[in-house]
């Protein structure tokens, strides 16, 4: 399928691995955090970074499994930095005891990679009754950025580096519900659709990333705040739905990214030189790319950033 992939103005492609998207870069003065790096993009996102001399945090919901991949990525890289710490962002408490464990390691911070995510669930409510996706794939990262972000003001200012935050969205961003964000029905069973949740969730990654970009310019931060979308890729996200997961596992490989693909956009929005100093985009293919009309809707980022604030509050 990306045999007739066309590189974009960053000279990169959907084709581009992480690997190569990084190439020649030294990470060696980062410190970053990735949730969701147990499996897939985020485990292959920890690697580089690390294998680019970044200092790499794993957020985590199963240690165990998380200790598997750390020593996994250290008989890759030798001299990788990396360390897994419990996270588990469908709990509002373990995000916060997260960052409370994590602030008092008194390590400077860098990067911050939303990473982890789940797509297209049963409807669930979370153990803090919130709808299980707009749960964890943004209240929690949202609670989570919230927490950490007096640190890495701290460290840029103290390091004089510039400090990046990636929200990991979707393609699917745009075809959430009609409404965009169902405020008043976040938890309503009746009309829920699994798909259009996942979507309604990215969206919020979306939107999420431009607010902070704002309060960050606005407050004079080196920070920046972007969002991104993978692509499409044979990952344990479709683990739901064992018919889509079937077709996944057996020609996923022909026509979509593998993981080193999927990951290179989230590595070049965190390392790469030409990203200095933008924020509030949309990437894809580690190119800018168009988002939807309820994405550029700054009234509706507004309104999310101050519904979620009302919810980790």
């Amino acid at each position: 399928m990306w045999v007739f992939s066309k590189k974009g103005p960053s000279g990169f492609s959907a084709n581009s691995t992480a690997e190569e998207v990084t190439h020649g870069i030294d990470g060696s003065a980062l410190t970053a955090i990735v949730t969701g790096a147990s499996s897939g993009i985020g485990a292959e996102t920890a690697r580089v970074l690390t294998l680019r001399g970044v200092h790499v945090i794993m957020g985590v919901r199963n240690i165990s499994a998380g200790k598997q991949v750390k020593e996994a990525i250290i008989k890759d890289v030798p001299q990788a930095k990396i360390d897994a710490l419990e996270l588990d962002l469908s709990s509002l408490s373990s995000v916060r005891n997260f960052a409370s464990n994590y602030n008092s390691l008194g390590l400077p911070l860098n990067l911050l990679i939303n990473n982890a995510g789940i797509m297209a669930t049963p409807f669930t409510l979370s153990k803090d009754n919130i709808e299980l996706q707009f749960a964890t794939n943004h209240v929690g990262h949202f609670l989570l950025t919230k927490l950490l972000l007096d640190t890495m003001k701290r460290t840029a200012c103290q390091s004089k580096k510039e400090g990046r935050i990636v929200n990991v969205s979707s393609r699917r961003h745009k075809f959430s519900y009609h409404e965009g964000i169902r405020f008043d029905k976040i938890n309503d069973q009746s009309g829920y659709n699994g798909l259009s949740a996942y979507g309604q969730s990215k969206l919020a990654n979306v939107l999420h990333a431009n607010e902070l970009a704002k309060h960050l310019k606005g407050e004079g931060m080196e920070i920046t705040a972007n969002s991104v979308h993978p692509g499409a890729i044979a990952s344990n996200l479709f683990r739901q739905h064992s018919i889509i997961s079937g077709i996944v596992n057996v020609i996923g490989k022909h026509v979509m990214k593998n993981v080193q693909q999927g990951a290179a956009t989230t590595c070049y929005v965190a390392l790469h030189t030409d990203v200095k100093g933008v924020s509030g985009k949309y990437f894809a293919d580690c190119n800018t790319a168009e988002t939807s009309p309820q994405a550029n809707d700054a009234e509706l980022a507004k309104r999310l950033w101050d519904f979620t604030m009302s919810l980790v509050d």
